[in-house]
């Protein structure tokens, strides 16, 4: 099967395009397509058997939840129960966007392997156009987990889906490079206070402003994930990744022991390391490309220098899990 990619302009009548992806999930296949923060693989989240298609062209365990994606507040009320107020305070002080909040799901809704068997649901609203726009033609509740074979870096370009997933699904909506660059914020609302199992662009300060005090998961204990990127390695490049301090005397160190080795070096800085075989973006919203450039090259090992007390709590979370939290010594 070859996939299929259909670019989608926001200024330009797309309703075939829609069409398309409309019947295939309706039809119980998955279709790739952008959200503002990664894209997203996605089903019917009431059709098991479409999920099923997920995990498989994922290649990723059915024992991780997937978050569900609507097109609105009204929508997602329509699948929990027992929301809490302050659930619904987050839902207008931050949707359409890069939060998910973890809540009851109303029973017999989803599907068991959306839910890993669990009474609770990650779900969210996207804000992008294309997702939205495909939401409310589809008039379906949507799991979307990143659309990226898994353990490697998320796809932030409709290129990224397409070299994971060619001959895996059928369709594509290409709605160029994503905003974010990294998945949502998760909140899970059934603990008092919420608990942040993932960050992302929505901060715990953010959160706070609107709904009081958060606990971030590190603060918790519990094994049961509730949220995807809790269990399983996450956004590994195809060469070992470390972490060094963002130290340049400390990189050039690094960089001449590796060469004495043989070595061909990758760097993901903020600044130009010129003595690096190569050099990519660190930043949040560049992570996962340049991670995925570094595997486009014949890097034997990637720095990524970081600041670790001042360093953005979403970008580390994913430089630790992409490092499996190694430091360079």
């Amino acid at each position: 099967m070859e996939t299929k990619t259909i670019l989608v302009d926001e200024h330009v009548n797309n309703d075939e395009s829609y069409t398309q992806a409309v019947d295939y999930i309706r039809g119980g296949e998955v279709v790739a397509f952008p959200t503002e923060t990664v894209y997203g693989l996605g089903a019917n989240a009431m059709n098991g058997e479409a999920v099923d298609k997920i995990f498989e062209a994922k290649g990723r365990p059915t024992d991780n939840p997937l978050i569900v994606h609507v097109d609105s507040k009204e929508t997602a009320l329509e699948y929990v129960e027992d929301v809490p107020e302050k659930a619904l305070q987050c839902m207008d002080a931050f949707w359409p966007g890069a939060l998910t909040l973890i809540m009851q799901a109303k029973p017999d809704t989803f599907a068991s392997n959306v839910t890993a068997g669990l009474p609770t649901v990650g779900i969210r609203v996207p804000n992008h156009p294309v997702a939205l726009n495909l939401l409310k033609r589809l008039k379906q509740p949507v799991a979307a987990p990143s659309a990226n074979t898994s353990g490697k870096p998320s796809p932030t370009l409709a290129e990224h889906v397409y070299f994971d997933m060619n001959g895996k699904i059928p369709l594509i909506l290409d709605g160029g490079p994503t905003q974010v660059g990294i998945e949502s914020t998760v909140l899970d609302m059934t603990s008092a206070p919420p608990v942040i199992l993932r960050p992302g662009q929505v901060t715990k300060e953010q959160l706070e402003e609107v709904i009081g005090t958060v606990r971030l998961s590190s603060e918790t204990k519990g094994n049961t994930p509730k949220s995807p990127g809790m269990k399983y390695a996450h956004y590994a490049p195809r060469a070992p990744l470390y972490l060094i301090e963002h130290n340049t005397k400390l990189i050039e160190k690094a960089i001449e022991y590796m060469h004495g080795k043989k070595k061909k070096i990758a760097v993901l800085s903020r600044e130009k390391f010129e003595t690096a075989d190569y050099c990519f973006p660190l930043a949040v919203d560049k992570l996962y490309d340049s991670l995925r450039k570094c595997d486009q090259t014949d890097a034997d090992l990637i720095l990524a220098c970081v600041l670790p007390e001042n360093e953005d709590a979403a970008l580390m979370n994913r430089l630790e899990k992409a490092a499996d939290h190694k430091w360079f010594s």
